[in-house]
C-alpha cells in the first residue's frame, strides 16, 4: 500500500495495487502545471487508486487530459488521458515515500529544456511512449 497526498494535508489517497509504469516527463504541459522543469509520475490500474480524504479539483488540460490536483495548496496530484481509460497517472513525489517508485525512464525527451541535463543511466524517450521514438 502507498499513501500520499497534498502540500497541506486536505486531500490523501491511497494506492493497493501494482505499479505499471514510472516515469520522469518533460513535456511542456507537465512542466507548465508544475512550475518545474520536469515531473515525476508513476502509473497505475484506476481500481488500484482512491481518494481517502478531500475532494480535489479537476482541470481539462487538454481535449484528452484530466490533472487533479488540491484546491486549496494547488498540489498537483493526477493525470488521466482518455486513451488509458483504465489507468491513473501519481504525482511520484506526492506521495509519502517518493523513494519507493523510482523512475524507469525519461519521457517526452523532445521537449526537455536544453539547461536540464540527465546524468542518470534511464532509457529515454522523444515522445510519451517507447516505441514513440
Amino acid at each position: 500500500m502507498l499513501t500520499g497526498g497534498c502540500f497541506c494535508g486536505n486531500v490523501r489517497y491511497e494506492v493497493s495495487g501494482e505499479i505499471v509504469d514510472s516515469t520522469i516527463c518533460h513535456c511542456a504541459d507537465c512542466r507548465r502545471v508544475a512550475g518545474a522543469p520536469f515531473v515525476a509520475w508513476f502509473t497505475v490500474k484506476r481500481s488500484a487508486f482512491r481518494f481517502v480524504d478531500g475532494e480535489p479539483r479537476t482541470i481539462a488540460s487538454s481535449k484528452a487530459v484530466l490533472r487533479m490536483f488540491c484546491a486549496d495548496c494547488g498540489t498537483h496530484l493526477t493525470y488521466r488521458h482518455t486513451d488509458f481509460a483504465d489507468e491513473i497517472d501519481v504525482s511520484t513525489c506526492s506521495l509519502d515515500a517518493p523513494e519507493q517508485v523510482p523512475p524507469r525512464h525519461h519521457t517526452w525527451k523532445a521537449q526537455k529544456l536544453p539547461w536540464v541535463h540527465l546524468p542518470d543511466a534511464l532509457p529515454q524517450y522523444r515522445g510519451a511512449y517507447p516505441n514513440a521514438d
